[in-house]
């Protein structure tokens, strides 16, 4: 969705604010409010409302609230008296008054549907699919919340891409989001089970999964299992081993260290531990953005369930199955990934047979709408599956034109 007013556009899949002359940079926060603003423009956006939309009901003072106002006026040249595109009515709020219209239209509702899912251990899963087109599905990682990360200003934009093109499954694993908390068994075999359970629910035959972080390795035992229902893997920040299964004595000991840290800081988002551990997902990150990662986190999941999954993942170990891919697949991995060494991606390039290996210039694990990576992983995907497209229908045409000169030789007394 694009947004057009005056000599601007509000680029709302890129995350841009654009005029004439190019791109005008904005921090995260105002971007979301006056996105906000724009997309209620018929009607009066009270303070209340528009701190529960864009803090997602954080304590925000007036004085902050006033600054992202006058950021939001200052980045759209509004700085006059007359306010020309955003008004401010005294006691009752906010409202975008430009002539604005709207280039192209989503495929998707921001407030999506949910279903639950249930596995044969009778855990529930919450799921949902948003979009049309080819299905993609998106293995669950490390805590996920299926109604919270569709709006979140860190993955929002990936998601809400992406169903502009598919058709999205994604679910939130057992222990986080909107599934199952109270249960006693976090695995990687309950992940495989989880990701069987969706896909059964949801009646899927042909699709193409997308793996994120150890989400990847959830996806590679499924399409080494169930080839025939893989249409390709895309993967991101994946690996095949976990922490404890690489020989590294370094790794197992960080993978301990953050066990017990977010057993002992998770419940206190103002911990140093919290800063630090959500610093190591996104040291590319703008302190804005950290601090909504971190209330995210705290949100998806709680200590308890956090150290289960932590333990789960770090004993992942798939490596032997690599060699047995026999889907297209595209691996991509941050030259700088401080949570996913760069050789874990590179590995799963070298071992998967004729896949291709796309390195991204980051440092994130989590990549930013805002950042070139995040870009060229957008294209470089959405490439992938046009290929792939092509391709199934190449094959299905050879497949028709062979049957058909079958069936012509039958005809013809030549078999």
């Amino acid at each position: 969705m694009i947004y057009a007013f005056e000599d601007y556009q509000l680029d709302v899949g890129r995350r841009e604010l654009r005029c004439r002359t190019g791109v005008i940079p904005v921090e995260p926060g105002v971007f979301d409010l006056l996105h906000y603003l724009i997309r209620h423009r018929e009607r009066v956006v009270s303070k209340d409302e528009l701190i529960a939309a864009v803090w997602n009901g954080r304590i925000v003072s007036e004085s902050t609230l006033g600054g992202r106002i006058n950021a939001a006026r200052s980045a759209l040249g509004d700085t006059g008296k007359e306010q020309r595109l955003i008004k401010t009515l005294p006691r009752k709020g906010f409202r975008f008054i430009g002539e604005a219209h709207e280039e192209g239209s989503p495929v998707y509702h921001a407030q999506q549907s949910v279903i639950f899912c249930r596995t044969s251990d009778r855990v529930n899963l919450a799921a949902s699919s948003v979009g049309r087109g080819p299905v993609l599905v998106r293995a669950a990682h490390w805590a996920t919340h299926i109604d919270y990360d569709w709006n979140s200003p860190i993955t929002g934009p990936l998601l809400r891409r992406l169903a502009q093109r598919v058709r999205l499954v994604r679910y939130d694993g057992r222990g986080a989001g909107l599934s199952d908390r109270n249960i006693e068994n976090i695995s990687f075999g309950t992940m495989c089970a989880d990701l069987e359970a969706v896909i059964d629910c949801f009646r899927l035959d042909r699709f193409a999964l997308l793996g994120i972080s150890h989400g990847a390795a959830t996806a590679i035992a499924y399409a080494v299992q169930h080839p025939e229902n893989v249409s390709g893997l895309v993967l991101f920040g994946g690996y095949a081993l976990g922490r404890n299964k690489r020989l590294s004595p370094r790794e197992e000991e960080e993978g301990n260290a953050l066990s017990t840290l977010v057993r002992s800081g998770w419940s206190n988002h103002d911990t140093f531990f919290m800063r630090a551990f959500c610093s190591f997902f996104l040291p590319g990150a703008s302190t804005e953005d950290v601090k909504a990662f971190v209330d995210f986190q705290r949100t998806v999941t709680d200590a308890e369930n956090g150290v289960r999954l932590r333990t789960a993942v770090d004993e992942i170990d798939v490596l032997d199955l690599l060699h047995k891919i026999a889907v297209p697949t595209i691996v991509f991995h941050c030259v700088n990934d401080n949570f996913v060494p760069f050789e874990q991606g590179r590995r799963l390039g070298a071992s998967i047979p004729n896949s291709k290996f796309v390195a991204l210039e980051s440092s994130n694990h989590a990549l930013l709408s805002s950042e070139p990576a995040w870009a060229k992983f957008v294209s470089e995907t959405e490439a992938f599956r046009a290929f792939q497209a092509r391709s199934c229908r190449d094959r299905q045409s050879r497949s028709g034109n062979q049957n058909g000169r079958r069936h012509h030789a039958v005809n013809a007394g030549l078999e």
